[in-house]
């Protein structure tokens, strides 16, 4: 009997899938498991009007498996728009396994999940993300073509973390030339909240230009690594929202942008690479507006990586990825002026524009 086997005490989530706020009409939501390897991973398939769905792969230990879903869902539905408001022949999708990068992860774990991202025929393509290295792509390749991000002895364009990190930057300066006049980056102190790939390659951007950088993470090995390296402060307080700043770049996690921390932010500027920075899309965007900082859109400016891994399936090279990367800025100046224009937030100023764009390909197809 089945009540032999389940634990029906234990069920007492009652919100289904369809219901969650975050499922925004998904076309597909898959949930990947193999006993053997202890694979646990959901991917999710929010849009493929413009082309198959290309998101990279999250590996995190999760508090539960609602948190993984939410999560992979938020992050599919960004991708979607990033596409989009890139100009980018490519749906939205993303995919999370449950698990500690560090300690969980092997080969045969890899390969498994290539063998359930090969099944989905290319609707959906994956490719590296939070506690993905390069050579994990190359053991996805190994069982799917339906990958990028893989190295470049392989054919592939490789760590796609600095072309992102290239395209916060711009994004960054677009947003400092709109809110201070100009987008010199020198002497302003800029805050940035992780510092993994994609943040310690920011870092060594705003170094370059001669900004004040702070930096702050969990990892106090990687703290002193990036410091040394590029001269940046380790944040040592207990509130980096409260402290004077220019800019806060958030490069970890989202929902750093909250009810609590709006309210004591001092920055003038909030522009980084994590994804789904706004906990509320609606309510924290209005009220950044309403405090008069200058938000460039998370799912625009940190946009470089999938340019990057985008050239492999279009075959354009490093010139094509460094100029399409660099228009990042001028389509943030644009977000702003529009947001300015039409008295919206830049998240829905951005959002309507990528949206108008999937629409229109909509009404293409039924001609």
């Amino acid at each position: 009997m089945v009540s032999d086997v389940i634990n029906t005490s234990e069920l007492h989530k009652v919100d289904p899938v369809f219901g969650q706020l975050s499922f925004d009409n998904h076309e597909q939501v898959v949930f990947c498991n193999d006993k053997d390897t202890g694979l646990k991973a959901i991917i999710g398939i929010h849009n493929t009007v413009l082309g198959p769905a290309l998101g990279g792969t999250r590996m995190w230990q999760y508090k539960n498996e609602w948190e993984a879903l939410n999560d992979v869902l938020r992050l599919s539905r960004g991708m979607t728009f990033k596409s989009a408001i890139t100009g980018l022949n490519l749906g939205g999708g993303k995919a999370v396994i449950i698990g500690d990068a560090k300690t969980q992860k092997t080969p045969e774990l890899m390969k498994r999940f290539g063998e359930f991202v090969h099944s989905l025929s290319g609707r959906y393509i994956t490719a590296e993300d939070i506690g993905m290295e390069t050579s994990d792509m190359d053991l996805v390749r190994d069982v799917t073509p339906y990958v990028t991000g893989i190295s470049e002895s392989r054919g592939g364009a490789g760590n796609p973390s600095p072309i992102t990190a290239y395209g916060v930057f711009m994004g960054m300066k677009a947003a400092a030339k709109y809110k201070f006049g100009s987008d010199v980056l020198e002497d302003k102190t800029v805050y940035v909240q992780g510092i993994g790939h994609v943040g310690e390659a920011l870092v060594e951007h705003l170094s370059n230009e001669g900004a004040k950088i702070i930096i702050a993470d969990i990892n106090e090995e990687r703290l002193q690594q990036v410091s040394k390296a590029y001269g940046a402060e380790i944040y040592r307080g207990s509130d980096i929202y409260s402290e004077d700043m220019d800019i806060y770049a958030p490069c970890a996690l989202g929902a750093t942008v909250n009810d609590e921390s709006i309210h004591k932010l001092k920055a003038q500027v909030i522009a980084g690479a994590a994804n789904n920075q706004l906990e509320d899309e609606i309510k924290h965007g209005a009220m950044l507006r309403d405090r008069g900082i200058a938000y460039a859109p998370d799912f625009l400016i940190n946009a470089g990586g999938i340019i990057n891994v985008y050239a492999e399936l279009e075959g354009y090279g490093k010139a094509e990825i460094m100029r399409k990367t660099e228009n990042i800025y001028n389509t943030t100046l644009e977000i702003f002026k529009h947001s300015d224009t039409h008295n919206l937030t830049t998240h829905f100023s951005a959002l309507n524009i990528a949206v108008d764009r999937i629409e229109a390909r909509k009404k293409e197809a039924k001609k």
